[in-house]
């Protein structure tokens, strides 16, 4: 199994050069995370454990809650396990999008293996996992080959392209950890968008590596791109990225 390492994000830098928009847009996603965290402490509650809550057994790889969550309105989709004992997390959630919630003109990439992709309605994206500690704080991102989500595969600057779709609007399993959740792709963005042309990066560099090898299904390549978060320090970085531009005007 490869070994990936976790990627470094400047923030100083990748969040100066960020329009007042999107900054603001993050800025406002650090407060509904912060404030959904809030509430879920206050009840003794958590990200993970809504998630877990009434679904008897905890076994890891076995999706949480049962079936999924899925927006079928936005389109959008998550679910919460577990199978990385030695990472550090507890486990983390897996976010994607669906392809009724795709605009048109976006195409998976070119397949000529001979594994059968999710095709048609069927079609998914994943954006990226989000990695929980114990006490159900997010604390790190990574993507992964298709086989690990059974995906269908889009190239990164589409997926990229959808990032803006993904909300999770919905009271079950709690609305809360859907916010939340939601809000951190939005917080995370820059980072999301460096960790999925990572992905593709180190997808084109195994296959270069491994010549006649179906890379999407090499049980050898897991995890393609990682990198740790810390929602306070992104925040912060958030608001001096927007205290700089208001001392430019």
């Amino acid at each position: 199994m490869m070994t990936i390492q976790n990627m470094q994000f400047e923030t100083a830098q990748h969040l100066g050069v960020l329009p007042r928009s999107r900054l603001e847009q993050m800025a406002e996603a650090g407060r509904t995370v912060k404030e959904m965290l809030r509430v879920l402490t206050k009840s003794s509650q958590n990200m993970v454990g809504q998630c877990l809550a009434n679904q008897g057994t905890f076994y890891e790889l076995d999706h949480y809650p049962k079936g999924d969550v899925y927006d079928d309105q936005t389109h959008s989709q998550y679910y919460y396990h577990a199978h990385r004992p030695d990472s550090g997390e507890h486990g983390h959630f897996h976010t994607f999008l669906r392809a009724a919630g795709m605009p048109k003109g976006i195409e998976p990439v070119p397949y000529k293996g001979k594994a059968k992709r999710p095709e048609g309605k069927d079609a998914l994206t994943h954006f990226v996992a989000v990695s929980m500690d114990r006490p159900g704080n997010p604390i790190g991102l990574f993507t992964t080959n298709r086989w690990v989500t059974d995906e269908t595969f889009y190239a990164a600057e589409d997926v990229i392209s959808l990032l803006d779709h993904y909300e999770m609007d919905l009271t079950y399993p709690c609305l809360a950890t859907n916010r939340a959740l939601s809000a951190v792709m939005r917080l995370f963005r820059p980072q999301i968008e460096k960790l999925l042309i990572e992905r593709d990066k180190t997808m084109k560099s195994w296959a270069a590596m491994k010549p006649g090898i179906d890379v999407y299904e090499d049980r050898d390549l897991e995890v393609t791109s990682i990198m740790d978060i810390n929602i306070d320090r992104q925040i912060a970085a958030v608001e001096k990225a927007l205290a700089d531009l208001r001392n430019v005007a």
